[in-house]
C-alpha cells in the first residue's frame, strides 16, 4: 500500500511537471519551465535550485514540487518540516496537489503535529479542487481519513474548509 501511494505521488508530480513543461496553466517565465523540465528529466538537484528561487517569489506550483522533493529526499536532503512549510505555502494559494500532500502529512504527523482535523480540511479542499484525473483518488483518501474521526471533528474540518479562502502568492523566507 505504501509503495503504491508513493508511486502514485511520484507519478502525480511527474504529471504536474510534464504539464508545466508543456505550458498547461503555468504563466511563469522560461526559468520556471526549465525547473519543471529538469525535474521531469530526473535532475532533481538542479531542479531544486531553480524551484527554490521560484518558491521564494511565491510560485505555488514551485513551492509544491519543491516540497515534494524535500518530502522524498530527491535532489535535496529529506526534511519533512521543510516539505510541510512548502506545501502549506502552496496549499494556502489553492494548489490542489499540495493541499492533498499536506493533508497526508497532517494525517501521519510528518513534519507537523498529527492532526486529523487539519488533515481532513486539506483533503476536503484538495478533492474539491482536483482535476478529473486525480479527483477519485483524492476522494478515497479523504474518506479514509474521515473514518478515523468523530462526527464533531468531521464537522469542524468541513467548517474550516468552507471558510477557507485562497491566499495571494506567498513569497517565502528560509
Amino acid at each position: 500500500m505504501i509503495r503504491t501511494v508513493t508511486t502514485r505521488r511520484h507519478a502525480l508530480w511527474g504529471a504536474v511537471s510534464a504539464a508545466a513543461v508543456l505550458g498547461a496553466g503555468l504563466a511563469a517565465p522560461a526559468r520556471a519551465l526549465d525547473a519543471f523540465a529538469l525535474h521531469a528529466r530526473g535532475d532533481d538537484a538542479a531542479a531544486a535550485v531553480r524551484l527554490a528561487r521560484l518558491a521564494e517569489a511565491g510560485n505555488a506550483r514551485a513551492q509544491g514540487l519543491l516540497g515534494f522533493l524535500y518530502e522524498y529526499g530527491r535532489g535535496v536532503p529529506q526534511n519533512f518540516e521543510i516539505a510541510a512549510m512548502l506545501y502549506t505555502c502552496a496549499a494556502e494559494q489553492g494548489e490542489a496537489t499540495a493541499q492533498h500532500l499536506l493533508g497526508l502529512l497532517y494525517d501521519k504527523g510528518r513534519g507537523v503535529p498529527r492532526d486529523v482535523v487539519l488533515s481532513h480540511k486539506w483533503l476536503i479542499l484538495a478533492a474539491a479542487r482536483a482535476g478529473r484525473r486525480d479527483r477519485d483518488a483524492y476522494i478515497r483518501i479523504r474518506d479514509a481519513v474521515a473514518t478515523k474521526m468523530s462526527e464533531s471533528q468531521r464537522a469542524l474540518a468541513q467548517a474550516m474548509a468552507t471558510a477557507w479562502v485562497p491566499a495571494p502568492p506567498t513569497p517565502m523566507r528560509w
